[in-house]
């Protein structure tokens, strides 16, 4: 396999040319056509005077233009930028203005997104008609560079709302991990069907989709997630594999759709991104009729460093307490918890920062070196910021953010396995626990929760249903309802800003 995303396209160009590569919205895209298209935008960014390790940007739902832009840049030692739709304008301006893209791909519906863009920014290319017109212009021929593994070719950002953004820089060593990953641990090959309805600028989306493209097999983007739509699109399509955070996973399980889809050709479902509460995954697993591998990753990561294999899921077995886990470390890797007062290894059963060795990491955040610095330490560790422990087979169990944990007179709380209580309840359909300031103990635990439809939830026997399951310490002491929770692209709950009007003028972070 080729060490380089433009040996990649190239390769599989050649190798599969008549091959689906990708399909959306009943379009369909072939290995040869991707080769020939990327080569073209290729050419057109030399003729916009783009050259190696100059930015491209692309706002845009899914769909094959994201790959021909990224393949194409690539061919000329590019960096392609993924946007967020979702975004307010100013936050799109903040982002352009910290990348600094000599040329945004924009679909019309998200045009107006551009508009704090000032006049000295970059050029605008339309897609549609002005795309079509910009690439026509440009001779289907590789220009031929070769480009170094080390080079960065992708830069994605943090999907928070507040404060500076944070562009992680991804190389084509880094990337392409990700079809040995999909050979390896999600048993891929060309035949797969791979659908992918995560949004491509985020890492669940374009670093997911090379398990499959990177060994010829076929991605179906979902464009917009609706749960009768995706159920259609894997009876149509007959897809193979796919990763659902697991928000869509419930969806999917709840779908009225569902009992009438025909889902025979699924094979494995991998979930990750956001905490899977057990009785979530059990209800997934008994419907859903196929098998589920847990992983966990983050976009400096280049995606998953850990997998829960399917046979680990076995909820009657002797080792049931597996599904808590999100797996072991891959075998390329190195991963370690460690203990953020001593700085050493954690004991077995100790909480701790995960830290990962891998030439999967990325090399930095775009102009932010003391980040960088705090991030990537001594002797090749990225720090993730998440906490978690080791059992004495080395399997990982996640606790949650470092920055999530309430610290509730003195006493260590994570959030997730708050949240893992509460889910088994039978009327909460989401819930997400955030610490809030108290006179007493500094800060107290608080339940924000969804209720089914139709259920009668009352805050004071749901804090009894923790007391009765955990220590008292570690329950809620006040519950708040909501209609839904506030999500990233990515699917993980936005929990500070929940947290945010608790803690206005108490004079703490809430990032």
């Amino acid at each position: 396999m080729s060490a380089t995303l433009s040996g990649l396209i190239r390769d599989l160009g050649a190798a599969r040319p008549a091959a689906p590569a990708v399909s959306t919205g009943g379009q369909t895209v072939t290995f040869g056509r991707l080769d020939e298209r990327s080569s073209r935008v290729a050419q057109a960014l030399l003729q916009a005077g783009v050259g190696p390790q100059d930015r491209i940007a692309v706002l845009d739902k899914n769909a094959p233009t994201f790959y021909e832009v990224t393949f194409g840049a690539a061919k000329v030692g590019a960096v392609t930028v993924g946007l967020n739709f979702r975004l307010a304008t100013p936050e799109i301006a903040a982002i352009v203005a910290d990348a600094r893209p000599r040329v945004v791909v924009v679909a019309p519906e998200f045009r107006a997104l551009l508009a704090d863009v000032g006049p000295d920014g970059p050029r605008v290319v339309q897609l549609g008609e002005e795309y079509e017109a910009w690439l026509a212009a440009a001779p289907a021929e590789d220009p031929g560079a070769e480009a170094d593994p080390d080079d960065v070719v992708l830069q994605l950002y943090s999907s928070g709302t507040t404060g500076r953004p944070k562009g992680a820089m991804l190389t084509s060593a880094n990337l392409l991990f990700t079809p040995r990953m999909g050979r390896e641990f999600y048993g891929m090959g060309p035949e797969t069907v791979n659908l992918v309805p995560s949004p491509l600028f985020h890492i669940g989306g374009i670093g997911y989709s090379l398990t499959a493209m990177g060994l010829g097999g076929h991605t179906v983007l979902v464009r917009d997630v609706d749960p009768a739509g995706v159920l259609a699109l894997i009876e149509r399509h007959r897809v193979t594999h796919t990763f659902l955070v697991p928000a869509v996973v419930q969806m999917l399980a709840e779908s009225p759709a569902l009992p009438g889809t025909d889902l025979s050709s699924l094979r494995r479902i991998a979930y990750g991104g956001a905490p899977m509460g057990e009785t979530q995954l059990l209800k997934a697993m008994a419907l859903l009729g196929c098998d589920f591998m847990g992983v966990y990753g983050m976009t400096e990561t280049a995606g998953s460093v850990t997998a829960l294999a399917p046979d680990d899921h076995d909820p009657r077995g002797p080792r049931a307490a597996l599904l808590r886990s999100v797996g072991r470390p891959l075998p390329w890797l190195d991963l370690r918890v460690v203990d953020p007062t001593t700085g050493e290894d954690a004991p077995v059963g100790g909480v701790g920062e995960i830290w990962v060795r891998s030439g999967q990491n990325t090399v930095g955040y775009w102009g932010l070196p003391e980040l960088t610095a705090e991030t990537l330490v001594e002797g090749g560790w990225l720090r993730t910021g998440d906490a978690a422990y080791l059992d004495d087979e080395g399997y990982v169990y996640m606790h949650d953010r470092m920055k999530d944990m309430v610290v509730s007179g003195g006493e260590n709380i994570y959030p997730a396995e708050v949240e893992n209580v509460l889910y088994a309840h039978p009327e909460v359909l989401e819930v997400a626990v955030i610490g809030v300031p108290s006179d007493r103990w500094g800060e107290t635990v608080k339940a924000v929760v969804v209720p089914r439809p139709g259920a009668a939830l009352d805050a004071d026997d749901l804090i009894a249903f923790a007391r009765e399951r955990l220590a008292h310490y570690k329950c809620p002491t006040t519950v708040d309802f909501a209609g839904e929770l506030p999500r990233n692209a990515s699917g993980k709950v936005l929990k500070k800003v929940l947290r945010e009007p608790f803690w206005a003028g108490v004079g703490r972070k809430v990032n």
